[in-house]
């Protein structure tokens, strides 16, 4: 069979499973049919089920709504397990790096542009429930924080979720107890897309620094965080932004610096995250270079990753 023939079949295999799986979305290719990669499979994990995706498409879009295909009845938590991709619906864009999560609606327009191969787990919640949770009103299209204590639970529940070994229908009623879990802690976990120019116009001082702390410890995870993209985000000059952080003897790329190491030492010490390489958990939070993530990481904490990781979980297994 020829490397066209084999593209063609595994396009068509991909278009197929898609829909099934997800609804009626159309594939563009960044690559010739060849080299396309598009793999969908099914899983259940403590009764619940779930779908993993792979592909590196150039972008997989579902246009207007279509009650015919469209299965309105649910709402996704996506899970990026690796890659990056954009994902757009209703107008807003929301970029995900390794280990983020979204919360996307199952039907209406959606769009999600791939940058290079990406991998998501992705898991259906009642939408009825949801839109309980978080108010008729709320949009159901956001990400899951990543510095608030529910939405790190949520992190570590899919975590958990994905690295579980398959075990078929679960437990009776654990599935419904999961899925009830996910979606309480929904409300306070996701991120309000408000802009936070507004925010940071009325506020001064202290306040305004404390702010700042808080935008850049939800956006840790984005490897281009930087100073001029956070004065513009807020609005303010970048010798204001340095200024703040200079009144406290500090400064803005320290302060970052530190909430990363201190994110990274977070996860490593966690015994929910031990199967979880020290690479990903160092891009997870923005780090982009592993050798200089280790330099950093002994400098702050004395030890490097690896011993600072084994003696803590030892410590965590010994008091369970």
């Amino acid at each position: 069979m020829s490397m066209q023939q084999v593209g063609q079949d595994g396009l068509e295999s991909w278009n197929r499973d898609l829909r099934a799986t997800c609804g009626h979305f159309e594939t563009e290719l960044a690559f010739n049919r060849a080299l396309f990669i598009g793999q969908v499979s099914n899983f259940c994990r403590g009764g619940l089920s779930l779908s993993n995706l792979r592909t590196n498409a150039g972008s997989i879009k579902r246009h207007s709504p279509n009650p015919d295909h469209d299965d309105d009845q649910d709402c996704l938590l996506v899970s990026q397990r690796s890659g990056y991709c954009r994902i757009t619906q209703n107008g807003l864009s929301i970029q995900l790096a390794p280990g983020e999560l979204l919360l996307m609606d199952s039907a209406g327009s959606l769009e999600i542009s791939p940058f290079g191969l990406i991998e998501h787990a992705v898991l259906s919640l009642s939408r009825q429930d949801v839109s309980r949770q978080l108010g008729a009103e709320t949009k159901t299209f956001g990400k899951i924080s990543s510095s608030k204590a529910c939405g790190r639970m949520l992190h570590v529940l899919m975590d958990q979720l994905c690295k579980d070994t398959p075990d078929g229908e679960g437990v009776e009623g654990e599935g419904e107890a999961l899925q009830n879990a996910f979606v309480s802690l929904l409300g306070s976990a996701l991120e309000h897309t408000t802009d936070a120019r507004d925010d940071a116009v009325s506020l001064q001082g202290s306040h305004l620094r404390s702010y700042v702390q808080k935008v850049i410890d939800e956006s840790l995870s984005q490897p281009g965080l930087s100073p001029v993209g956070l004065a513009n985000r807020l609005n303010i000059s970048v010798r204001h932004l340095y200024r703040l952080f200079e009144e406290q003897d500090d400064s803005v790329c320290r302060y970052i610096q530190r909430a990363r190491l201190k994110r990274s030492a977070d996860d490593l010490s966690n015994p929910f995250l031990r199967d979880e390489s020290i690479t990903s958990i160092a891009y997870k939070w923005g780090f982009t270079d592993s050798a200089h993530f280790s330099r950093s990481f002994k400098k702050q904490f004395e030890q490097s990753p690896k011993d600072f990781r084994s003696s803590h979980l030892q410590l965590a297994l010994g008091m369970v």
